[in-house]
């Protein structure tokens, strides 16, 4: 995905792209691509494959919810900063808690932010179950499967909050008898699923609440 499709994706999902966003994402690329080196963040380098399977990834939380509506988000095992990252980029009016058990990607994305000249948005060292605060929407990107995702996310989703599992193909995961489970102790508001533009891979992002 070149810059342009990029832009023209953002658009389709109704999100309409600054030049100021623009640099700030490229900037992004940049240090990501530099940091690589210094630790594992991630295997995707190539810039028009960042641009697709990283940023547009991260936005197409929007087909699920209007974040510019929001105020908190919590993205937990954040990693390389995806998507919480993106999204600071793109919704400035979020305040963004970025969660990770590893120190030294702590400090990547500490150095980041000051680097990107972003405000209101930290990285914590710490495990999603061990923190404790309270979150408008809660976000996980491929980190476990759903139930155990569930484990380390559902107690920072404040009272009208959402939690948003961003996955792959889940047709195997999301069985009949684990939305059964689920939609016991929790609600399961939508399952939308898609195709990833340009490589067609399967994407669905899982929204549930607490009841």
């Amino acid at each position: 995905m070149n810059k342009e499709q990029f832009i023209l994706a953002a658009k389709e999902l109704g999100i309409e792209l600054t030049e100021e966003q623009l640099i700030k994402l490229n900037n992004f690329y940049k240090l990501l691509v530099e940091w690589n080196e210094k630790i594992n963040l991630t295997r995707i380098t190539e810039e028009e494959d960042v641009y697709l399977k990283h940023f547009y990834d991260s936005l197409t939380i929007a087909k699920v919810v209007d974040l510019s509506t929001k105020k908190t988000l919590c993205d937990v095992g954040t990693g390389a900063g995806f998507p919480g990252i993106v999204l600071k980029i793109v919704y400035p009016n979020l305040k963004i808690t970025l969660v990770d058990s590893l120190l030294k990607r702590v400090n990547y994305l500490n150095t980041i932010i000051k680097d990107l000249g972003l405000e209101n948005i930290q990285a914590i060292h710490s495990r999603g179950e061990d923190f404790k605060e309270k979150f408008d929407i809660v976000t996980a990107r491929a980190v476990a499967n759903i139930e155990k995702l569930l484990g380390f996310t559902m107690h920072l989703v404040n009272k009208d909050g959402l939690f948003i599992a961003m996955k792959g193909n889940i047709s195997e995961e999301m069985t009949e008898s684990v939305i059964n489970k689920i939609n016991k102790k929790y609600k399961i508001e939508d399952i939308n699923s898609f195709l990833l533009p340009i490589e067609n891979s399967n994407r669905s992002l899982v929204v549930i609440k607490n009841k």
